[in-house]
């Protein structure tokens, strides 16, 4: 597929009284057109920087960065009628009607007025939100401002549409409803979607691919299931009627091949090991053939937030809560 955002070596110093501060140093990748790529990282980590250059929001202090195949430095205008942007604030006026926002915005796209009303109408069916256009702004609830958010960026029918943290502050069902229609829109579309979020299962479930940025760096880029099997294995959790039968156990996870990380805390054994849903019921066999009885056990499959863990040192979860 043809390349949709090529990045180059893209560098991004900033001055401070302490001295520069690099918070972009030499990301390259290549993103082709319709594929949906969840771009995360800990807060300060330089996404929102990136995210910024390749939308012409800043300029790179070196590098270069190619949109739809339009230079982001050279060809800013030509970019950002590529693009469509829906950044973590609102985007509406309060006191603004919705209508009157996405008329607006069709305006500064340079759409005629006719092809403005009639694309506004579009997306107001698409989105749900038709019967709300005389409504302001500030009466909508917090899924129905961010679906407008989305209508403002889609006005011009871009390419390439940024989402920065598009579902932060809503309601799981809000979440859920505003992603089946972004969903729908990419189905009917084919568009490009360049996606930071802090939601790692909208990272997994909505995601073909998944890059992790830290210390200015990608240092992780692959699709959610290749990273995750880059872990090595399941943790599994067994738990017994008594610690002595926990630490009978713990002896034949040794064994097992492959298995790490085995512990025992009082009356429950956890380690770590490939196929464990699998290995899982071969293990309690083994237990009860050596007169061990397992009272409970739960597999646990490696989760976006455990690479994230094991890539950063940090939990990505606990960043969003900060």
């Amino acid at each position: 597929m043809p390349t949709a955002i090529q990045a180059r070596e893209l560098t991004r110093t900033f001055k401070t009284k302490a001295g520069p501060v690099e918070a972009v140093r030499g990301v390259s990748f290549d993103i082709r057109e319709g594929e949906l790529v969840a771009f995360l990282g800990p807060n300060g980590a330089g996404k929102s920087t990136a995210t910024r250059m390749l939308t012409t929001l800043l300029p790179p202090s070196s590098g270069a960065a190619r949109i739809a195949g339009f230079d982001v430095q050279r060809e800013p205008d030509a970019v950002r009628k590529k693009i469509g942007y829906v950044g973590q604030g609102t985007g509406s006026g309060p006191y603004h009607r919705v209508l009157d926002e996405l008329l607006v915005q069709g305006a500064a796209q340079r759409m005629e007025g006719r092809a403005a009303r009639q694309r506004a109408g579009e997306l107001l069916g698409m989105l749900e939100l038709d019967g709300l256009e005389k409504r302001d702004c500030s009466s909508l609830s917090g899924g129905q401002k961010r679906r407008l958010d989305v209508a403002l960026g889609l006005m011009h029918t871009p390419q390439i549409l940024f989402l920065d943290e598009p579902t932060t502050g809503l309601d799981p069902h809000s979440r859920a409803n505003l992603w089946e229609h972004i969903t729908r829109l990419r189905r009917q579309s084919g568009m490009t979607i360049f996606l930071t979020t802090h939601y790692l299962d909208e990272a997994d479930s909505m995601a073909e691919r998944v890059m992790i940025m830290d210390g200015g760096k990608v240092i992780a880029d692959d699709t959610p299931e290749k990273l995750k099997a880059n872990l090595g294995g399941d943790t599994l959790d067994l738990r017994f009627g008594a610690p002595a039968e926990a630490q009978s156990a713990a002896a034949l996870a040794g064994n097992v091949p492959g298995a790490r990380d085995v512990a025992v805390a009082d009356n429950t054994l956890r380690f770590v090991a490939a196929g464990g849903e699998a290995l899982l019921p071969r293990f309690i066999r083994e237990a009860a053939a050596a007169g061990i009885d397992v009272a409970a056990a739960n597999v646990h499959r490696p989760t976006l937030d455990n690479v994230f863990l094991s890539l950063t040192g940090r939990s990505l979860r606990e960043q969003a809560a900060a």
